[in-house]
């Protein structure tokens, strides 16, 4: 930035500017670095944030990290499966469910991940070095906004030296965190569903050899509500709940972190206390997503409580659904009105994986014994009874671009071989999840190459699982994934968003029929459905 102490007559110009730099500010960088936008992220902190936050992702969450090259088998030294159950427990011991965490989801990688957040900012980071469009400014913070029909211009200022710089972006994403000012200076209102427990949060790096059990654990003891999941590779986190006697400031001591620790056998002779933070975990969500000329995205759009592990997962699906969006506006590819589309279908499923959250919450923050009580009798008997206990939420997008019932709905990938090449996983193959899927080569024969060129625009690639015709890649389906899916769906054709989620599906006849209305909804002259 310049030596000067006020705003330069000029501003800088940018088609996006992004601030707040955590994972997903960076994702959204990415995505749109990687398609040559312009893009300028600020962020207040001189430095990343050195320590443990988030701890777990889904297979949705990496199936998302593959398409930057960030596969989760490629960076085993930031995240690991966890090919496990998650125990729930009362203060006896007695279990009072045991939820199915492992497995392979339909995304292709395992159901469940743990990982070192910092180290997977840092890969984020090294990404993000070799994207020449993006700059990155750190040590600044936003202090105004405004904007007009055209653009949004931010203020910021250097925390250290208190010059000022004016930056000018067609497009401003705000992700600075739940106590967002751009969120606040644009006007959106934020929905709180008043719930509010304080957590202290611990993250251990335990000696080498150190034994103690890999299991995850949520220990509902009405004596103190405390959760036991790994860490990510070589790390294990402990959250212990604030009791009503208990101040903040009393709970976040260091000495208070190693008492709390001590029945689990780890002490400061055998392990590193990495961080110790009391965290008021709270559930709350943005109205609206979209005003103008600003958007906003994970934290700063929503809140939930950790007991799902899908706090940063609904982030980066945020990034995910506003990158392709964004990319198809800058390129002169949609209508601004297409970005309308991105709140309505991400706040529907944001919301619920916050309710989500919360309804576990509400089971494991019980402090009265009577309470307590009557919940384990009910939850013993249910465990010992057979029932299954209740998965999370698998919402499909809310309202927006797609259509029919398989409309918003999560998109599988499965193992394919193109020719004689090797064995990968789908997007490998095609170089990300933007997909036109049918059973038939042939039924894209009859497409027209201006909806082609289009779809090639989009970054839809096209695939068939037999036949052959001009311009379309034929598969073998290893495992028979698609095939299986089509007949599940009872379809013969699916057209995959770049975000990993369903325009539609149809028959034979019709593919070229729904790359049709798919090319012209984007194109903003066509209805958004009411579809969920």
């Amino acid at each position: 930035m310049t030596s000067r102490h006020t705003s330069s007559a000029h501003p800088i110009t940018t088609d996006v500017l992004i601030v707040g730099f955590g994972p997903v500010g960076k994702l959204l960088a990415i995505m749109l670095g990687r398609q040559g936008h312009r893009v300028i992220a600020v962020d207040r902190n001189e430095v990343g944030y050195p320590l443990p936050r988030a701890v777990t992702h889904c297979s949705d969450f990496a199936h998302i990290l593959q398409s930057i090259g960030l596969a989760p088998d490629t960076i085993g030294h930031i995240t690991e499966p966890y090919d496990d159950m998650y125990r729930w427990c009362n203060g006896d011991g007695d279990t009072l469910v045991e939820v199915d965490w492992s497995g392979v989801g339909e995304s292709g990688w395992y159901n469940t991940y743990f990982f070192h957040q910092p180290s997977l900012e840092d890969a984020l980071d090294e990404v993000i070095e070799g994207l020449p469009s993006v700059r990155v400014v750190r040590g600044w913070e936003a202090i105004s906004l405004s904007q007009d029909h055209v653009s949004a211009t931010v203020e910021i200022r250097s925390v250290t030296t208190g010059e000022q710089e004016l930056v000018t972006a067609r497009w401003l994403v705000g992700a600075d965190g739940a106590g967002s000012r751009i969120r606040q200076w644009a006007g959106i209102e934020w929905h709180n569903d008043g719930y509010f427990f304080d957590w202290l949060v611990v993250d251990v790096k335990p000696q080498p050899g150190l034994d103690f059990p890999h299991i995850a654990t949520q220990n509902c003891d009405t004596r103190r509500p405390s959760t036991m999941v790994p860490g990510g590779p070589g790390r294990r986190r402990w959250e212990f709940m604030r009791l009503p006697h208990e101040t903040p400031e009393h709970l976040g001591r260091p000495d208070k972190a190693w008492e709390l620790l001590a029945p689990y056998g780890i002490s400061s002779e055998n392990a590193k206390l990495e961080r110790h933070s009391v965290y008021t975990f709270q559930a709350c969500w943005a109205t609206d997503w979209r005003a103008g000329r600003v958007l906003i995205a994970g934290d700063a759009a929503h809140l939930m409580p950790p007991f799902a592990g899908q706090g940063l997962g609904a982030g980066v699906r945020d990034a995910v659904n506003l990158a392709w969006k964004l990319d198809a506006v800058l390129r002169g590819l949609a209508d601004d009105a297409l970005l309308d589309t991105y709140g309505t279908e991400r706040i529907h499923h944001a919301v619920a994986f916050v309710k989500f959250s919360t309804s576990l919450g509400q089971v494991i923050c019980i402090t009265d014994p009577t309470e307590a009580k009557a919940r384990d009798e009910r939850m013993i008997t249910d465990w010992s009874a057979g029932m299954t206990p209740p998965a999370p939420p698998r919402p499909g997008l809310g309202p927006g671009l797609h259509t029919g019932p398989t409309g918003g709905m999560l998109a599988r990938q499965g193992r394919v071989r193109v020719g004689s090449d090797d064995v990968v996983l789908f997007d490998d193959a095609f170089g990300g999840p933007g997909t036109l899927i049918t059973r038939r080569a042939d039924a894209l024969e009859g497409l027209p190459a201006d909806l082609r060129e289009r779809l090639t625009a989009l970054g839809i690639s096209l695939v068939a699982l037999s036949g052959t015709a001009d311009g379309v890649a034929v598969i073998e389906d290893v495992d028979g994934t698609y095939q299986e899916w089509f007949d599940e769906l009872g379809v013969d054709t699916v057209l995959v968003r770049p975000d990993f989620h369903l325009y539609g599906s149809t028959m034979i006849d019709d593919t070229v029929k729904l790359v049709d209305d798919f090319v012209t909804s984007v194109a903003g002259r066509s209805r958004v459905s009411a579809n969920s």
